[in-house]
């Protein structure tokens, strides 16, 4: 593992109080503008260091397809998210914070399994598109070694792992499973690409001709109120929005015409290329920012507010409505708007409000912060690629010093500390100094010689580990 000096200072973490709150809120400069109304509420960082509570309940919720820049608190200037900007004051806020890869397939399995996809056969599908691949029920999950020791455990929502026969939620850790097992789904008739229905409760279909974002709402908020006897739970919350098709609530004759293209045996009648628009993206990620203000409303009525640790991200960069200024490329790739995420935690009982964070970390982190203050270890023959995040954010301790990696097929990507090295599908290293150029522009390939070659060496060392495409 490759040290590195962190984006705070030792003494920051150290001490009672962190580093610099301007820089730290702001932590792009482009973003700014639109982020100053709101920089006055933000606090310097700073670990809950000395305080205890229980074990605590876990509310991890994934937008899909969502951008960086899509939510006001991270510099949209169109699109309005009340709900999840209480929530980064309310919390931390992750300047700096990165999808495990650049599809939905494969950063679920780094959520799920805490491990780099490509650790599994079912992680280099880009999506995964057919029955032929999943995530392997003998793997241990999250939810597998939370229901070990103690925890009740739920996913809600687009799973995208794998289908049925062979794969599902309720195979590997989830007690309790309602969604949709696919990569996309019609919001209305719940129709995927091929034309089959997909919303089950468990392993049965489950007729719900509702708009889909409501139906998973509607059942997380069940959840979360529910009399869980004294045992704390996890749910994993998927939303498919502001996922494709673009239709937004009340969107019934676009709807309409998407289903007749499906049922005509139009394969890509989800993909929606001759729909949507920014208006239209904006309504589903307000609708979004509402339905998470919903669950998050049942879970304070619940009494449990307090002992939940909630964790807000989304599963990749945006896609061609997307707000992802000013970073480049979108969904599929590695370059930063492809990866780099908005991610938030919130834990009322352990962890103060208002606070912002520029450490980089990514989805496998957050699986191994949540196996650890449940007090659950990994399996040790399955070992972590993630870090827990536990030290930094509860005991002042500095953020571990590591790399974070990327494959997809075609390009790679390595960062360390503020700089990333990035191969595109031109086939051409480059090097960036995310510090001052998030943008990627200027590349230092030429100029930082010895500095290049050192981070491919360390992203081949990585790739040796893993398994190879299939060709």
């Amino acid at each position: 593992m490759t040290s590195y000096e962190p984006p705070l200072s030792r003494r920051a973490f150290g001490g009672a109080v962190g580093a610099t709150a301007a820089a730290a809120a702001v932590g792009l400069g482009a973003a700014a503008p639109a982020r100053a109304a709101e920089a006055h509420h933000e606090r310097e960082f700073r670990a809950a260091r000395g305080r205890q509570s229980r074990r605590p309940n876990i509310l991890f919720i994934l937008g899909d397809d969502l951008g960086w820049a899509d939510l006001a608190s991270y510099g949209s200037p169109h699109i309005k998210t009340p709900n999840l900007d209480r929530l980064a004051r309310q919390g931390v806020r992750f300047t700096d914070a990165y999808a495990g890869s650049a599809t939905c397939s494969p950063t679920r399995f780094s959520l799920y399994t805490g491990r780099y996809p490509a650790r599994t056969e079912g992680g280099l599908a880009e999506p995964i598109a057919d029955r032929s691949v999943g995530l392997e029920p003998t793997h241990p999950t999250l939810a597998s070694l939370l229901k070990e020791s103690g925890y009740s455990t739920a996913l809600i929502g687009k799973w995208h792992a794998g289908y049925l026969p062979d794969y599902g939620p309720t195979k590997s850790g989830w007690q309790e499973f309602f969604g949709n097992f696919g990569g996309a789904l019609e919001y209305y008739a719940k129709l995927g690409p091929d034309g089959e229905y997909d919303l089950y409760e468990g392993d049965a279909t489950y007729r719900d001709l509702r708009y889909y974002t409501r139906i998973i709402t509607e059942r997380a908020s069940e959840y979360v109120s529910r009399d869980h006897h004294g045992r704390p739970w996890l749910l994993n919350l998927n939303f498919t929005t502001p996922h494709w098709p673009w239709i937004a609530e009340g969107d019934t004759q676009e709807s309409a015409g998407i289903v007749r293209r499906i049922k005509a045996g139009d394969g890509r009648a989800l993909w929606h290329q001759d729909g949507g628009s920014v208006e239209k993206y904006r309504q589903m990620v307000e609708d979004l920012d509402r339905s998470v203000g919903e669950v998050l409303k049942a879970l304070k009525r619940s009494g449990q507010e307090q002992d939940t640790l909630v964790v807000f991200s989304s599963d990749n960069g945006g896609e061609r409505f997307s707000y992802n200024w000013p970073l480049s490329g979108g969904k599929a790739s590695l370059q930063e708007g492809g990866i780099r995420v908005p991610n938030i935690v919130r834990w009322p009982a352990r962890l103060d409000g208002g606070q912002v964070s520029r450490v980089p970390v990514f989805s496998p982190d957050w699986t191994a912060t949540l196996l650890e203050v449940a007090g659950t270890r990994p399996h040790p023959a399955y070992p972590l690629d993630g870090v827990s995040l536990a030290g930094y954010l509860l005991r002042g301790e500095e953020p571990a010093g590591r790399d974070l990696f990327w494959r997809v097929r075609g390009e790679r990507a390595l960062r360390r500390g503020n700089w990333k090295y990035y191969r595109g599908k031109a086939g051409r290293d480059q090097l960036f100094d995310l510090a001052g150029d998030v943008r990627e522009q200027a590349d230092k390939a030429a100029a930082e010689p010895a500095r290049l070659a050192e981070l491919r060496s360390a992203w081949e060392a990585v790739n040796a580990q893993l398994l190879p495409y299939p060709v």
